[in-house]
């Protein structure tokens, strides 16, 4: 259930009462400046909002819109709409994803130390071989905001809120890159480091990896935009950034010649993100109310777009060219050394082989 508040001047009131009259509303009227309260379910909200702004007037500043949600109503006849309500197919206004994103526009401190501190976990948990401990890493990870944050601005046609959110993400990447190399510099100073299963995954680039970026993508945008908190959204996104990011780093220091594929990998999910986001706003038919915005929001995604679809294709060339080039060849784990059985072990087994080993080799026990 939703509370409009409609403010207008006098001469846009024979425009709004046809649209409100078949709903339940309250008018005030105050120095020839009209207050509408109406009352409607989530489903009419955004069909109700273009409309209202068709027939308002909004360069004046006597002119505003606004949306509440009420606790609860007790009203017979919303109860009797709700039925109908509930056989219409719900749709996000474009202004309510639109305030979702403004706080995501600058990045903040916070943000910075997040994205630290959960490179330092992944580092920890990557080194350790623990997938738990990079699970926890993703949950802290703020990488889903500014990539959120330019899919709805390109939608719209904000360019420099879109340019601004595409250099945070760039900035906490970064980030993460740089710290994980100046700590696995400073650990291998003291301790030697040698390469775990979890991090050798992340030196594998294969075109799936890339499909598998743009539908986390699709999903964490509509996930976002339906009122899903960040932290849920966002382990998807932290999953195919943060892991590949740390392991760039570390590559960077412990096998420099072979740190291409991590690099490779974190690019081609940072744009296959951005293009499931953008796509999901095209499924979502985000976009501006105007028709002036909408021709200028138009035109600035087809160039983003179409800059992403070049970057792509790129992407996957030179996927391919590493995979087929010995230049991917990665330094294999070491494996675990097995103990070997002790004599009274050997004289005890059902194998004469074994036996027979210990008996004419007596020194290798």
């Amino acid at each position: 259930m939703k509370k409009i508040i409609v403010t207008a001047r006098k001469e846009n009131v024979d425009k709004i009462m046809p649209i409100i009259q078949d709903k339940i509303y309250n008018v005030d009227e105050r120095q020839n400046i009209f207050k509408f309260e109406i009352y409607t379910w989530d489903q009419y909200l955004d069909d109700l909002l273009h409309q209202l702004y068709e027939a308002i007037d909004l360069r004046y500043k006597e002119s505003l819109i606004e949306v509440y949600s009420p606790e609860f109503i007790v009203s017979p006849s919303l109860e009797r709409e709700e039925r109908k309500a509930k056989k219409q197919k719900e749709h996000v206004p474009v202004e309510k994803v639109l305030s979702s994103t403004r706080p995501l526009v600058h990045l903040r401190v916070s943000d910075l130390s997040l994205a630290s501190i959960a490179g330092l976990i992944a580092l920890m948990g990557l080194f350790l071989n623990n997938v738990a401990v990079i699970i926890g890493a993703m949950l802290l990870s703020p990488l889903l905001g500014p990539i959120y944050s330019f899919a709805i601005h390109t939608a719209i046609g904000k360019s420099s809120e879109a340019y601004r959110s595409l250099l945070n993400v760039l900035i906490l990447l970064c980030c993460v890159i740089g710290l994980a190399y100046l700590v696995t510099l400073g650990i291998s100073s003291f301790w030697e480091l040698a390469p775990t299963p979890e991090i050798m995954s992340r030196f594998e680039t294969h075109p799936i990896y890339m499909l598998m970026a743009i539908l986390l993508g699709m999903a964490s945008i509509m996930a976002l935009s339906r009122g899903i908190s960040e932290g849920m959204a966002g382990v998807s996104i932290a999953a195919a950034l943060l892991p590949p990011a740390v392991v760039a780093g570390v590559s960077l220091h412990l096998f420099p010649s072979k740190s291409v594929n991590a690099l490779l990998l974190t690019l081609e999910n940072v744009i296959g993100l951005m293009a499931g986001g953008l796509l999901a706003t095209l499924i979502m038919r985000i976009g501006p109310r105007q028709y002036y915005r909408q021709i200028q929001a138009k035109k600035f995604f087809v160039r983003i777009g179409a800059t992403f679809m070049l970057l792509l294709v790129i992407l996957l060339v030179l996927t391919f060219f590493v995979a087929e080039t010995g230049k991917n060849k990665i330094p294999a784990a070491p494996e675990p050394r097995r103990r070997l059985p002790s004599v009274r072990q050997c004289r005890n087994s059902k194998h004469p082989s074994i036996l027979s080993v210990y008996t004419i080799y007596p020194a290798a026990s």
